[in-house]
């Protein structure tokens, strides 16, 4: 990779103090055809200031001309913020981004074929950045196979006039991998809080630290010019070396933003000091969400939490998820994250994306998608856009429009289990619900395809990697098997033909017949969801200990509520045991079991008849001195010696007494 040192830069180190120069000093040493690489997460951590100066420099000038730019996560408004101030044909001539959603100005300039043009992960680029400044030849990640990154989908070329290849297949010892290529990068432009007259740059007020050191290490060591946007300087000494992100050895240029507009906290939020960390803001109970598609999705989706797991949520859609679990009181069971670098918390929304209330941990954005290539992730929460037989997915391309994938491509391909969100059709029109059934809208643009424009995620791929994976709408749920993906529940009040298959290109699987979706998904009232979480599986709840030949029983917080309930114990404690073929010492945990009052006494005929064919002895446990006199009662009436007492310890003390 070559190396040659930026020639204005000669002189370098700059003497102190000789650093901080105004933006357009520092935009001049930009030469015409250098490789700019930015840093920024929608608009948090961008540097606007120099943003405007560079667009400002080739108005007037026409000058820096045919850059070649470089970001990973989406850096703009969706107007005219962020790298829409480089969206002029002749300013860049090669654009390699993450997401292109944002950035209008040069999603045209790539769909019309004026700029060469790649959409490739943003973990990808992330990583390439810390791989090209440790001179490392590029990246090596199974990351965008069976997508439109792979080579043979098409390499992440967005046009025609792209030609060069910046994806190449590399099969190892069998295994498929896609290899990533570095480029020498010759110019930086980040952004920082502080700056001491040494260049070095802390981010107290920032709400993520992004990718900031590995691009100022990967342009220094390329030989290029790295300046850093920052909102105050400080003298030498006086930052705390642990509080520093940015060494000055690597800064060549500081620029002071005398213009706060410029340097906003995001492109929302001026300054919010519970986004950086600085305190911890009072959580507000956000308002319900009203009972409409996406509500009925999130609901649903809110199911496949479950406790201590680690989450990522999407942007759009996915979004209601959090608003679900904070209805539900499920939040603190979970940890949510986002791919730029953000552990815990509550995550932000809109142009505050990327931003987290009360987080437990801010790391910078490589290290993140570290922890989601190796598969860190419990489940992730994603969009969909159109979905296909086989069960790929597409969120990055329609038409004319460039989305891009952003993190998509990392984390659905990494995450344990996935769901993907959206409504069954495109419609602007409104569902309703009369008496917890759904009454549908006609018509609606399809968005289950016979096959998906773009590929952004594998269906093929995660199918063989025994990936759990669904697909949720407000109106039916699929899940991806190996033949392709199969119908499995269906909403109240929809008609599988008129309302699900007339209007999908093809026929899902439907090995059985569709269970209907949980009732409660329909109802305003809470679903009782954080119940449901904290209730250990039926599955979970028995253990036989053989060399004390004891079966020890956890009904701690179960709640009996249905014959079926019952007949599920029964089947479960009957395939434990029947294959011992003898008898078997029992201890029963009935903390806070709750059963309702119709069903005790099929209950208890069902517990005579495992203990008349399984049980030796049985003892049972509960604090609850009324569930000790209801249960003894019930039991008592079957002939059954109740044994209940009010510990564990006292239970396996009576266990085996012959008394």
């Amino acid at each position: 990779m070559d190396r040659q040192t930026h020639p204005l830069l000669s002189r370098r180190p700059f003497t102190e103090k000789g650093k901080i120069v105004s933006a357009r000093e520092a935009i001049d040493l930009i030469r015409d055809g250098d490789a700019v690489a930015t840093g920024g997460f929608v608009g948090i951590g961008f540097a606007e200031h120099l943003a405007v100066a560079l667009e400002a420099r080739f108005l007037e000038t026409g000058h820096p001309r045919d850059l070649t730019l470089m970001y990973a996560a989406g850096q703009g408004d969706g107007k005219s913020r962020g790298l829409n101030h480089l969206g002029h044909e002749g300013l860049v001539a090669k654009v390699i981004g993450g997401h292109w959603g944002l950035v209008p100005a040069l999603q045209r300039l790539a769909i019309e074929g004026r700029i060469q043009a790649w959409n490739l992960p943003q973990g990808v680029i992330s990583h390439l950045f810390r791989d090209i400044a440790a001179g490392k030849p590029g990246t090596l990640t199974r990351v965008g196979l069976g997508t439109f990154v792979d080579p043979r989908l098409g390499g992440g070329k967005i046009n025609d006039i792209t030609t060069e290849e910046r994806v190449r297949l590399l099969p190892i010892d069998g295994e498929e991998y896609l290899f990533y290529p570095a480029l020498p990068l010759q110019a930086a432009l980040l952004r920082g809080t502080t700056a001491d007259t040494l260049g070095n740059v802390s981010m107290e007020r920032e709400a993520l630290v992004l990718e900031a050191l590995a691009i100022a290490t990967a342009v220094r060591n390329s030989g290029g010019l790295v300046i850093v946007q920052v909102e105050r300087l400080a003298e030498r000494g006086t930052l705390h070396p642990k509080d520093v992100h940015i060494p000055g050895i690597l800064v060549d240029c500081v620029v002071v933003c005398d213009e706060p507009e410029h340097h906003w906290q995001t492109f929302r939020t001026p300054y919010n000091p519970a986004y950086s960390g600085e305190i911890k803001a009072p959580m507000a109970t956000p308002e319900a969400l009203p009972l409409s598609a996406r509500k009925i999705i999130a609901r649903r989706a809110a199911f496949e939490l479950a406790p201590n797991s680690v989450v990522n949520l999407g942007i759009g859609m996915p979004e209601g998820v959090g608003a679900v679990a904070s209805e539900e009181r499920v939040l603190e069971l979970v940890t949510l994250t986002t791919e730029p670098g953000v552990i815990g918390g509550l995550p932000a929304g809109g142009l505050d994306f990327g931003a987290a209330l009360n987080t437990q941990a801010i790391i910078d954005q490589p290290a993140q998608f570290d922890f989601y290539d190796g598969g860190g992730l419990d489940v992730a929460f994603l969009g969909m856009a159109q979905v296909d037989g086989v069960g790929n997915v597409n969120v990055s391309k329609f038409g004319p429009r460039l989305a891009g994938a952003g993190g998509f491509i990392n984390i659905s391909q990494n995450a344990r289990r996935v769901v993907f969100m959206g409504t069954f059709t495109v419609t602007s029109e409104a569902l309703e619900i009369v008496d917890g059934q759904l009454r549908l809208p006609e018509g609606g643009h399809p968005k289950f395809v016979a096959e998906v424009e773009h590929r952004t995620f594998s269906g093929e791929l995660a199918a063989a990697d025994g990936k759990p994976v669904l697909y949720v709408t407000e109106r039916c749920v699929f899940a991806l098997t190996p033949q392709g993906i199969a119908l499995t529940e269906i909403a109240p009040g929809v008609d599988l033909e008129r309302d699900i298959l007339a209007q999908m290109a093809f026929t899902p699987l439907m090995p059985e017949p569709p269970r209907p979706m949980d009732e409660r998904i329909f109802r305003e009232q809470p679903m009782g969801l954080r119940e449901d979480l904290l209730t250990l599986p039926l599955a979970q709840r028995f253990h036989f200990d053989a060399a004390e030949d004891i079966f020890f029983i956890n009904f701690e917080n179960l709640k009996i509520a249905s014959h079926a309930d019952i007949d599920a114990i029964r089947d479960t404690v009957e395939r434990h045991l029947t294959p011992l073929g003898r008898r078997v010492y029992a201890i029963v945990n009935y903390d806070h079991f709750r059963i309702d009052e119709a069903l005790l006494d099929a209950y208890t005929a069902m517990v005579s008849d495992l203990e008349r064919r399984f049980y030796h002895q049985v003892t049972r446990y509960t604090t609850s001195s009324f569930m000790r006199k209801k249960l003894g009662h019930a039991l008592e009436a079957r002939a059954v010696p109740p044994h209940i007492y009010e510990s564990a310890e006292e239970a396996r003390e009576h266990l085996k007494d012959p008394d």
